[in-house]
């Protein structure tokens, strides 16, 4: 039988304690979390420190490919690796809606826990939250990083220059078209599935071999390709060209977006980025991504030059030859992607 989440979880009381010690350290095994200090604290590093936060509100909480747990911990160790930071420790808080099941609380603690072992970046901290029925949907967490990023590279949106080659480490809008499919109910075949990974290997990778090459990195999340580098270029003020025939999508994506009616380049990505780079090294980038799982489906997908307006610009070269310029996502075609 089912047991569900009660206010009493959420008091700091004996019902707390036993939600943490049975069901969190069950899953989540750090020395540091096993503390239950108000914080946790790291080791001594030399380098930058890096710092984000996210929080996911997906729905639904369970989908193909995936879960809120790994997306949580996928999206926050991928904001960390587009400054080319090491993710060395995550935070992860819950608020949880009373009623929720504990099975299903389960899952996507199992869940976090195995994603973030697979990307050895442990859980030290975290926050447990239950408020009434109807304050929020079921469960909502948020999940920080701290990194480390080295002072070989400064990695930056600002930082595009003319002549740079602009690589796309794999297919496009897996993710969004996954989520799409399941709030609207659709089964539109093809095996399709949410590309949520880290990419913290891959960024290693890339930049150990070739670090003063990398420019910008960027995972295109919410707002799809198109929005990622028209935030590229603005920041950069530099315009962005990119062509059709490159981009990588897979044939049941794209056919499901012709389906409905969704352009694939503002879709959500969750598991890929974009990688600006000097064009003399894109060829070498390119095939050291295309060796990892991460990057196999990787394609250098346009180039940058000088930029035409003070903002910059972002256009597509079609496959019958012509220009389609991109603008940044406006509305929400999707809500609660992440």
């Amino acid at each position: 039988m089912d047991i569900f989440i009660s206010l009493d979880h959420g008091s700091g009381g004996l019902a707390s304690q036993k939600l943490i010690g049975d069901l969190f350290f069950k899953y989540l095994t750090s020395p540091q979390l096993r503390d239950l200090e108000d914080c946790a604290v790291l080791g001594e590093y030399a380098g930058r420190i890096a710092l984000s936060t996210d929080s996911y509100v997906v729905d639904p909480l369970f989908f193909p490919g995936g879960d809120i747990g790994c997306l949580a911990v996928h999206g926050t160790i991928n904001d960390l690796a587009m400054r080319g930071a090491r993710p060395l420790a995550l935070s992860l808080a819950l608020i949880i809606e009373e009623g929720f099941s504990l099975r299903s609380l389960e899952e996507v603690i199992a869940s976090v826990a195995a994603a973030s072992e697979a990307a050895g970046v442990a859980v030290v901290t975290g926050d447990t939250k239950v408020v009434p029925k109807g304050k929020v949907d079921r469960l909502f967490i948020n999940t920080s990083g701290i990194g480390l990023a080295s002072h070989r590279y400064n990695i930056s949106g600002k930082n595009a220059q003319p002549g740079d080659a602009v690589i796309l480490s794999g297919t496009l809008a897996d993710h969004g078209i996954t989520i799409m499919s399941c709030q609207a109910g659709i089964d539109i075949g093809g095996n399709i599935a949410s590309d949520t990974q880290p990419l913290h290997r891959l960024v290693g990778a890339v930049l150990e071999n070739d670090a003063g090459a990398v420019h910008v990195l960027r995972d295109p999340t919410r707002g799809g390709l198109a929005t990622s580098l028209c935030e590229i270029a603005t920041s950069s003020r530099v315009d962005i060209v990119i062509e059709e025939d490159r981009l990588p999508i897979r044939p049941a994506v794209n056919s499901a977006c012709e389906l409905i009616g969704l352009d694939p380049l503002y879709l959500a990505n969750e598991g890929k980025c974009i990688v600006v780079c000097d064009r003399d090294e894109a060829e070498e980038i390119l095939q050291t991504m295309r060796h990892l799982p991460e990057g196999r489906d990787a394609a250098l997908i346009g180039w940058v030059s000088e930029g035409r307006r003070a903002e910059g610009r972002v256009s597509l070269t079609t496959r019958i030859g012509g220009c389609r310029l991109l603008e940044p996502l406006t509305g929400q075609p999707l809500p609660r992607i992440c």
